[in-house]
């Protein structure tokens, strides 16, 4: 298999389906919203990067939910599972692409994570609780255990910091060993991107998006039926966004908030991938994002056949 991470506008999408169709390979997605139907504008699907030289590129594990519902890592594992496993199973490559770390990495490193049911009492005790409380809880919660595993990367509203908590106490109070799975052989890539350029283009791209229809798109799933609770849960876009559309932000006060919001989740993915590789093990070959497409796609093929 190959992976190929790297943090938001990065260009891995794009990279990965050019290198799909030079290897005849298949693309799973290792990102925690394109699972949802529908949520496109707002996850960065760019389903178009998938239509290489006139040829679709086969994709998985994107549009395999409804809006509203919440996916998780344990489910991520088991539908990434019979994704390999199919794309192997018909000699095909199988190339996972991503930026969400935790997703990435239990695939790589073999974890096999058990589900933890929700706690309705812990849930009362912290509602009202702000998210920098909830996140410094959090963080000491995760001390004491000495778990290095869980996604700071995508805790970025009250609702996903509780979940989190809710994982952490359910472990500390349920002690078990982690069993694991066949770790996954792999080369690595990572997309290097210098901070400024990521910046900017993260900057142009929230506003070609929101240009696009984001808030639109966000209305139409608010007419569905879809709950703005349900849907601020998701972070980022569609915190913010959704805060704008029901009223609760300004045009310019939700821009602002974004552009940040997203800068800081970049941050936080690089600090993700930096410990993959520093303190984890995993061996990552950074490739530079401002090379060529093609270039980048040599530079992989010759790693792939030295054997890396």
């Amino acid at each position: 298999m190959i992976t190929i991470l790297g943090p938001t506008a990065s260009g891995k999408t794009a990279l990965a389906a050019h290198l799909a169709v030079r290897l005849d390979a298949e693309i799973i997605s290792g990102d925690s919203r394109q699972v949802y139907r529908g949520m496109d504008l707002g996850t960065g699907k760019d389903l178009e990067d998938y239509v290489v030289e006139g040829r679709q590129v086969p994709f998985h594990l994107i549009d395999i939910c409804e809006p509203g519902e919440k996916y998780n890592i344990f489910r991520f594992q088991e539908d990434f599972r019979k994704a390999y496993e199919d794309i192997r199973g018909r000699n095909r490559l199988p190339i996972l692409c991503g930026g969400s770390g935790l997703y990435v990495e239990s695939v790589l490193r073999g974890y096999d994570l058990s589900p933890v049911p929700q706690d309705p009492v812990l849930r009362q005790s912290l509602e009202g609780r702000s998210l920098a409380e909830l996140t410094a809880m959090l963080e000491a919660l995760k001390k004491r255990n000495g778990n290095t595993m869980h996604n700071t990367t995508d805790v970025d509203t009250a609702q996903r910091a509780v979940r989190a908590i809710e994982i952490e106490t359910y472990c500390a109070q349920h002690p078990t060993e982690r069993r694991s799975t066949e770790a996954l052989d792999s080369l690595v890539i990572g997309v290097s991107i210098d901070r400024d350029l990521r910046r900017e283009k993260i900057s142009r791209r929230l506003r070609q998006r929101l240009e696009q229809g984001m808030a639109d798109e966000i209305r139409r799933i608010l007419e569905s039926g879809v709950k703005p609770e349900d849907l601020i849960y998701y972070g980022l876009e569609y915190k913010y966004v959704t805060e704008y559309v029901i009223g609760e932000l300004s045009y310019d006060e939700m821009f602002r908030q974004l552009e940040i919001a997203i800068h800081q989740f970049a941050k936080r993915q690089m600090t993700w991938f930096r410990g993959m590789e520093q303190r984890r093990g995993v061996n990552i070959h950074w490739v530079d994002a401002t090379l060529s497409t093609e270039e980048k796609v040599q530079k992989i093929i010759g790693l792939w056949n030295a054997g890396e």
